[in-house]
């Protein structure tokens, strides 16, 4: 395959989904959705619609090929080592009040909606099933590790760890998971109109999650903290990912496994970020700033890595 045409195909890949970003940006600039169709919508995503979604993968799903206990370890052993490498560098180069927002906008990534949403459209079931399975150790590692950076530069805000912890075992993501997982060990069939009644249901989930996101970024936001935030969105988006991704590699990672730790690693920051940072007293201009710039530049960043990775036979 020639270069042109194997761009072309990374395109096919990476494209739908950033022109649903670029959509949903352009929707909101015009007037068309507004912050009460956002949160309605975002709140239907996360409660509802991507819990199914994630649901009917897994239980579709060779649990054989998507349950792998590699992937799930080194996903998180490379979580813990950026999350530190985000820190020192943070500790060196960012002044101290700003140090818990930088280092989460460097290291937490919307796997959930763009990482899973790029995962189906390269991969088709095994991206939603291994994908599905993998954002159980997103949540878990992601919350805890936010919280305990966000916390130590924020002395005057104690988390309340039981409140947080009961937070995520709630998160109907983790529960989705947990209940599918059964299912599809003991090879359980659920009805057929069940089936397509869910299919119909979750077939929401993308589209209306990336429509969201664009929505959401905020140009005005960008004009202050730029240096900062554009540290982290550089670390994000390409430092870590490029770092994670050779480890991967260097481990022994290739195929779709690899190319599924590319995606989740290379996700841009996560809107959840900035709510935390609000929560626990941090600096929640600078990350929204963070958050509009890696989910500008993903569409970018993403595609190139793709293309590098597919380039070199490795995805």
């Amino acid at each position: 395959m020639d270069l042109i045409s194997l761009f072309q195909q990374t395109l096919e890949t990476t494209l739908p989904v950033f022109a649903m970003v670029f959509i949903g940006l352009g929707l909101q600039r015009v007037g068309w959705i507004d912050d009460v169709f956002v949160h309605t919508a975002s709140a239907l995503v996360f409660k509802a619609t991507l819990p199914t979604l994630v649901f009917l993968s897994i239980v579709k799903a060779d649990l054989d090929t998507s349950l792998n206990f590699n992937l799930l370890t080194f996903y998180f052993v490379a979580t813990l080592g950026s999350f530190a490498l985000a820190w020192l560098w943070a500790r060196w180069r960012v002044a101290r009040e700003d140090r818990g927002v930088y280092v989460q906008g460097a290291f937490r990534g919307n796997c959930g909606i763009v990482g899973l949403a790029l995962a189906a459209n390269m991969y088709g079931d095994f991206g939603l099933s291994a994908g599905g399975i993998l954002l159980g150790v997103v949540i878990l590692s992601y919350n805890a590790l936010s919280v305990i950076v966000l916390a130590a530069y924020q002395p005057g805000q104690s988390p309340e760890w039981q409140r947080i912890g009961r937070d995520i075992l709630r998160n109907p993501l983790i529960l989705s998971v947990f209940a599918a997982i059964p299912v599809a060990w003991l090879n359980l069939e659920l009805p057929d109109w069940v089936m397509t009644s869910g299919d119909y249901f979750a077939s929401l989930t993308l589209p209306l999650a990336l429509l969201c996101i664009g929505a959401t970024v905020s140009f005005s936001a960008l004009r202050s903290d730029s240096s900062t935030a554009l540290s982290s969105a550089l670390m994000k988006m390409v430092f870590l990912p490029a770092l994670c991704t050779g480890a991967a590699w260097a481990t022994g990672f290739s195929g779709p496994e690899l190319g599924l730790l590319f995606l989740f690693f290379a996700s841009p920051t996560a809107a959840a970020s900035f709510v935390m940072a609000k929560a626990l007293g941090g600096n929640d201009r600078l990350a929204a700033n963070i958050i509009a710039i890696t989910t500008l530049m993903a569409s970018v960043t993403i595609t190139l890595g793709v293309f590098v990775l597919r380039g070199a036979g490795l995805i």
